[in-house]
């Protein structure tokens, strides 16, 4: 391999596995500590005591620790029924089938649910909180218009996202970020809404002092949601690379996820039902013509270029 696709190809797949598990933890350690932080300047723009807003902030941190991990446990299920994937059988997709179950025994990977999309589009995504519990959705287009090395590239790709735990870090961090930006648009309008509140506070203010504070409150409910989705889509895209240096490895031939990629960038057909909370799921990015500087620093994926150069460089 030449020096250029060195760093992607050098981490341990063990030790990839081990980063996503902590970094889950992490996240959710965040998680609890921004909705904390987002719940206590609520209160405080809200003019309420600085040691009442610290115990809603810390009940408001116990709620949504239960709403994230039911909304995990079944957000799997919701990205399949929003992309309007149905469930297929062996005798309706044998050669999808065959793939699937080729690589899953190279990887020794559990046999995942196989789900198929009626969309002319070039694309594939996984999901599932662990191996066991693994979901592989394509569209038709990618089975029509691509041919098997290349299916299996994309496919080795999809596993690798399951067999590396990037589907529960994303699953997770989908849903972090959708309950922060959940969280700051309601508390916002509660303050919003209750601006004669703030009335009260000028008095609890004492000077400069709480001036500062209640800044500091305001730029943290503004702020939040923006970091939360910086942090996705750069999780995102660092897994991105990961998965295509696992699927050459398990696929043995990298120009076949190298060719995938290649008709995907020159494809016109857009993805009807993705959104922009399911877009970082897929191999590619769904949405077409939105390219520039300024869009690059929101894609979930790294430049299809980019990853490309790095496969034919194997």
């Amino acid at each position: 391999m030449s020096r250029s696709a060195s760093p992607t190809s050098s981490i341990s797949i063990h030790d990839a596995i081990a980063a996503n598990r902590r970094n889950t933890n992490l996240l959710m350690g965040g998680f609890v500590l921004t909705v904390g932080v987002v719940v206590f300047a609520a209160g405080v723009v809200l003019g309420l005591p600085p040691d009442v807003s610290g115990i809603v902030a810390a009940v408001g941190a116990g709620i949504s620790v239960v709403i994230a991990w039911l909304l995990y446990r079944s957000s799997d299920s919701i990205v399949l029924g929003i992309s309007e994937a149905k469930q297929v059988t062996r005798e309706q997709y044998p050669e999808l089938f065959r793939t699937v179950e080729n690589l899953c025994i190279g990887a020794g990977l559990p046999m995942p649910k196989v789900y198929v999309i009626q969309d002319g589009a070039i694309n594939a995504f996984a999901t599932g909180r662990d191996p066991h519990h693994a979901s592989i959705a394509v569209t038709t287009g990618l089975l029509q218009k691509t041919e098997k090395l290349e299916l299996e590239g994309v496919i080795g790709h999809e596993l690798s996202h399951v067999g590396n735990y990037d589907t529960r870090l994303m699953m997770v961090t989908a849903v972090l970020v959708g309950l922060i930006a959940i969280l700051v648009d309601v508390m916002l309008r509660m303050t919003w809404y209750g601006a004669g509140a703030r009335k009260r506070y000028k008095g609890k203010g004492e000077g400069g002092a709480g001036v500062l504070l209640l800044i500091g409150a305001i730029v943290a409910l503004v702020l939040a949601p923006i970091v939360a989705r910086l942090i996705q889509l750069a999780v995102s895209r660092q897994r991105e690379y990961l998965a295509d240096a696992s699927s050459a490895l398990l696929t043995r031939y990298p120009a076949g996820l190298a060719g995938a990629l290649e008709k995907i960038s020159k494809d016109d057909d857009p993805l009807d039902v993705a959104t922009k909370g399911t877009a970082h799921l897929f191999i590619a990015d769904p949405f077409k013509g939105n390219e520039s500087s300024l869009n690059s620093l929101f894609q979930t994926h790294p430049p299809i270029a980019e990853r490309i150069a790095r496969l034919r460089a194997m």
